[in-house]
């Protein structure tokens, strides 16, 4: 098998899953090799690329949490950034990892040839020290990235034996997020007092950071986020939590998205006591909806011949995707989301349409009934044992 030589690895792969039960690191590379077979063709199989050398050593870490299994993969790639992009996109297709119902969530594509660039940053910072007033031209074009790179890097430090990335926190305060790009971003945008997790497992310098100081915990509006609150406030002296806007990172906030959420940040105890109201509010929810009688067709509106040729025009763009389309009344788009997401989506606005480039097993049926949807669209149909409006694309 032929291996990735370091200096040819172009990005990394971070992805984070969540199985239901107890698995082992080869069930997780099996299952990066099994499940995403076929999915891309054979110019694109990871066991071929692996021995092509354009796809590295797999490294998973992972921990055993009540039962359930935590853990992150990286996949190193040589190659560029749009296959890199389909083989992150392949891993979120995996649904079962050994005998256990698994989530699997790429966090994001690191670019490790930025590492090289904050090299050159840091030494043209030194060497413009050295220059003096030196006034060349070129110079001129990296100014300001320089300066901001300079601002940066005189408040970007490293705590404990981890050598975790920080900002100044040596006040009474301290955000805590979840990795080193949140920590540049948190500088960049003026916010000093911060420090990561270098993952979403806690490290022990800043566990006992937590004892010591007043302690917001600054999450990704994402399911991850949640997942990080729950293991870093049963592990650590969390007093606030605050959440970036549904959907985005930490470290692609504005200055502005950071203050505000900042500013919304709640006590532990009053996080967990809206997730407590929100699950109760659910559970009595779907009690209501055991014995309350189901939309009649009549009710339902049926999509219009113009409304279902624009759905089918936006499936074609969709070819070759296990990809969901939400739509609401006025046919605006609300989410596209991965099939075996969609259960776990919670839509703030009605679902008048969702949309597949596949075929409707039951079970999506079933998920179309639970979010409400009035009608779906589908290449075939297994059952037609439903009051939702269907529509063959």
């Amino acid at each position: 098998m032929a291996k990735i030589a370091p200096t040819s690895i172009k990005y990394i792969i971070y992805a984070n899953f969540e199985a239901e039960g107890a698995i082992e690191k080869p069930d997780v590379i099996g299952a990066v090799f099994g499940q995403t077979e076929g999915l891309l063709g054979e110019e694109m199989e990871m066991r071929e690329l692996q021995k092509q050398g354009k796809i590295g050593r797999i490294e998973v870490n992972l921990q055993l949490v009540e039962g359930r299994t935590l853990g992150e993969i990286e996949i190193p790639s040589a190659m560029d950034k749009n296959e890199t992009s389909l083989i992150a996109a392949a891993i979120e297709t995996i649904e079962k990892v050994g005998p256990s119902e698994t989530k699997v969530k790429v966090e994001k594509i690191e670019d490790v040839r930025g590492s090289k660039r904050d090299f050159i940053m840091e030494r043209a910072k030194q060497l413009l020290g050295q220059m003096g007033s030196a006034s060349d031209t070129s110079m001129k074009e990296f100014g300001r990235e320089l300066t901001e790179s300079s601002r940066i890097s005189t408040s970007l430090r490293t705590y404990g034996v981890e050598n975790i990335p920080c900002g100044d926190i040596s006040g009474e305060e301290i955000v805590v997020v979840e990795g080193r790009a949140d920590v540049v971003n948190m500088l960049k945008q003026g916010i000093k007092n911060v420090i990561c997790m270098n993952g979403v497992k806690l490290p022990e310098s800043v566990k006992e950071l937590t004892k010591e100081k007043t302690t917001t915990l600054f999450v990704d509006g994402d399911r991850g986020g949640k997942l990080i609150i729950k293991n870093v406030t049963e592990n650590a002296d969390v007093d606030f939590i605050a959440v970036a806007p549904e959907g985005k990172e930490v470290e692609e906030l504005t200055s502005k998205e950071i203050l505000q959420a900042l500013r919304r940040r709640i006590t532990v105890k009053e996080y967990f006591d809206s997730e407590n109201k929100g699950r109760r509010g659910r559970r009595f929810e779907r009690e209501e909806t055991e014995v309350k009688p189901e939309k009649s067709e009549k009710t339902r509106k049926k999509l219009s011949d113009d409304e279902i040729e624009k759905i089918k025009n936006d499936l074609d763009e969709m070819v070759g995707t296990r990809v969901a389309i939400l739509y609401n009344k006025k046919m605006e788009v609300i989410r596209k989301l991965p099939l075996n997401r969609i259960a776990y989506f919670k839509p703030e606005e009605e679902v008048y349409a969702m949309a597949i480039n596949d075929t409707a097993i039951p079970a999506i049926i079933r998920t179309a009934e639970s979010i409400g949807a009035d009608n779906l669209v589908a290449k075939n149909f297994t059952t037609t044992d439903t009051s939702i409006n269907l529509i063959s694309a």
